[in-house]
């Protein structure tokens, strides 16, 4: 058995000029009443307006080359301005997922019209992305995926369904992971291919999955003899279950898997300073190290894949520890204060309490259950 090496990045003084800059425009678009701060921004904060306006400062695609609209900034500058992002609360998820993971998808394996037609957009914050990798009967086994395409002159015809697909009401296009080939039972990964699907083409159906309060994020999209043009096929045919790995990597071990409850961190802590309550401080002061512990290794991950290092097994660990820390804050929050919460308050820790309690069961679920990610992790520490 081996150890799992995640570099120490400490961030470069250069940064701390754009995380003043990131921080300046927050406090105007908050201040001017543009904005407001929530819990778990990343999914439930959406915008077209702000993420148009992240899109003119040159803070999507950052690290993608000038030629598709990037700007070839670093990896750790990029993640100064997730990490900003998420500390506000402010609403990023139209654009989120392109952003994070299919630029980088495309950019590994589209083909050059793809890249030249995609990226420019999604850096404009002008094209959304959603993910369609879960299906309804599959569960948590997602190498019993039924989605099929058959090839047919010009394309391929799609059908099936996906579940729980954040932000599909939202987006313009989803990469679907389907079967191009009938299912190998010696070999389930083999035959599935990625497919740019248009959610707007007809034969595209999506319906919402409401939470208990009403709000809609999730999805299920239908498929029913979808047309996809041969020319959106990503990568080459068959390969899709390691592309779709290789892409999650990128999904798992980002900064929004240790702050989507940070708001509510971030104001418990205001409360105990202004109440001098030294034993809640202890408590929150145990929170805070835990942070900063995953906040290292979320960042180590950020520049192992900007240096093309595989990290899926590492991902899958900080995506573990930073979902059930996230789930960890709304409790101590409550055993600590005394507030009832309340979605529509205008108290901050009461309306932050109550964004954080319902939308946290959702954290160890989504991007990859706790028991799916813990056996990826196990297997790969002893099979290296």
């Amino acid at each position: 058995m081996k150890t799992l090496e995640i570099p120490v990045v400490k961030l470069p003084k250069e940064t701390e000029e754009l995380r003043r800059e990131i921080r300046q425009f927050l406090k105007e678009e908050i201040e001017n009443g543009l904005i407001e701060t929530k819990c778990d921004c990343w999914l439930s904060g959406f915008s077209e307006d702000f993420s148009r306006k992240m899109g003119a400062r040159g803070w999507i695609g950052m690290t993608w080359p000038k030629k598709y609209g990037g700007g070839e900034r670093s990896s750790v500058e990029r993640y100064v301005v997730t990490e900003e992002m998420l500390a506000a609360g402010a609403p990023v998820s139209g654009h989120w997922i392109a952003d994070r993971q299919t630029g980088p998808l495309l950019l590994k394996y589209g083909t050059e019209e793809q890249k030249q037609f995609f990226l420019p957009r999604i850096a404009k914050g002008e094209c959304y992305f959603a993910i369609g990798l879960s299906e309804p009967n599959a569960g948590s086994d997602l190498a019993a995926l039924q989605a099929r395409a058959v090839k047919v002159d010009k394309g391929w015809i799609l059908n099936g369904s996906k579940i729980w697909t954040s932000g599909a009401h939202h987006a313009h296009y989803s990469i679907v992971l389907c079967r191009t080939t009938p299912m190998d039972p010696n070999n389930r990964h083999a035959g599935m291919s990625q497919l740019i699907v248009d959610l707007n083409a007809p034969g595209v159906t999506i319906r919402p999955i409401h939470l208990m309060t009403g709000e809609h994020h999730f999805n299920e999209v239908f498929f029913e003899d979808v047309f996809v043009p041969d020319g959106m096929v990503v990568g080459t045919l068959g390969n899709g279950w390691a592309q779709g790995m290789a892409e999650l990597a990128y999904e798992r071990s980002g900064p929004e898997r240790i702050l989507s409850t940070f708001p509510l961190l971030n104001e418990l802590t205001n409360v105990l300073i202004e109440k001098c309550d030294a034993k809640g401080l202890n408590e929150v002061s145990r929170l805070i190290s835990r942070l900063w512990t995953l906040r290292n290794m979320s960042l180590g991950i950020a520049r192992l894949l900007e240096e093309g290092v595989p990290s899926n097994i590492i991902a899958s660990l900080v995506k573990d520890m930073g979902t059930q820390f996230e789930q960890e804050i709304p409790e101590i929050t409550r055993l600590l204060v005394s507030v009832i919460p309340l979605t529509d308050s205008e108290n901050r820790l009461e309306r932050f309490l109550a964004q954080s309690i319902l939308q946290s069961p959702g954290f160890t679920l989504r991007g990859g259950t706790t028991e799916i990610l813990r056996g990826i992790v196990a297997k790969g520490v002893i099979n290296q």
